[in-house]
């Protein structure tokens, strides 16, 4: 079996991965997203992203979708892990996010704590999942990101985007309401309950036992 990544992976994967798909040789690499055209006539179940219908489920041979109820779970502990840290740095170098004067209380968000937020909830996610496709979070209640074509661990850019689409507008303008939207999303997304941030990225959220 050829050991040449996928059509349209872009990225090479690890030939040790051991959660990297190899797709049947007949059936080509089943990604939705480098689907040929469809025959005359069309076919049912065609690819939602770009109209035509591929060759094999390319979520064959994975394990099953991970719930998002879960995946809710797992990013609330994350935001609480990552938002620790940001809190003590923050504390540490008289970074505040309340400006308290009297009786007179102000809110004042300072750029500094959100640029401080964003890089380091996108360094968190991108860093843990290159490595295993796992946050603490994740690892904690049995999940993994995959890339969709492949299966394999997705790369450092390909989590970095993933990571930005998910961390810049919850740190600079949206906060929760961005996280609801993105990560909520999955609750209604068909077939592969995808995040935004998963679409942006073209991975999903699967169960690892």
């Amino acid at each position: 079996m050829s050991s040449e990544p996928p059509p349209g992976s872009g990225q090479q994967p690890p030939d040790d991965d051991p959660f990297r798909k190899q797709p049947p040789p007949a059936e080509g690499s089943g990604s939705p997203y480098s689907a040929p055209p469809p025959p005359p006539g069309g076919a049912p179940g065609g690819d939602p992203y770009g109209g035509g219908s591929y060759p094999a489920d390319p979520l064959a041979g994975m394990p099953p979708l991970a719930p998002s109820g879960r995946r809710t779970l797992a990013r609330i502990i994350d935001m609480i892990l990552v938002g620790i840290v940001v809190w003590l740095i923050t504390w540490g170098f008289g970074v505040s996010e309340y400006d308290v004067n009297g009786d007179d209380v102000q809110y004042g968000k300072s750029l500094a704590q959100s640029l401080l937020a964003a890089v380091l909830y996108i360094a968190y996610d991108t860093v843990l999942i290159s490595r295993s496709g796992q946050t603490l979070g994740k690892r904690w209640l049995g999940m993994r990101v995959a890339n969709l074509d492949n299966g394999s661990t997705p790369s450092v850019q390909t989590t970095l985007t993933r990571s930005a689409v998910l961390w810049i507008p919850f740190a600079f303008c949206c906060a929760c309401i961005w996280t609801a939207i993105a990560g909520g999303w999955s609750y209604f997304d068909k077939p592969y309950k995808q995040g935004l941030h998963d679409k942006a990225a073209k991975t999903v959220v699967v169960t690892t036992g």
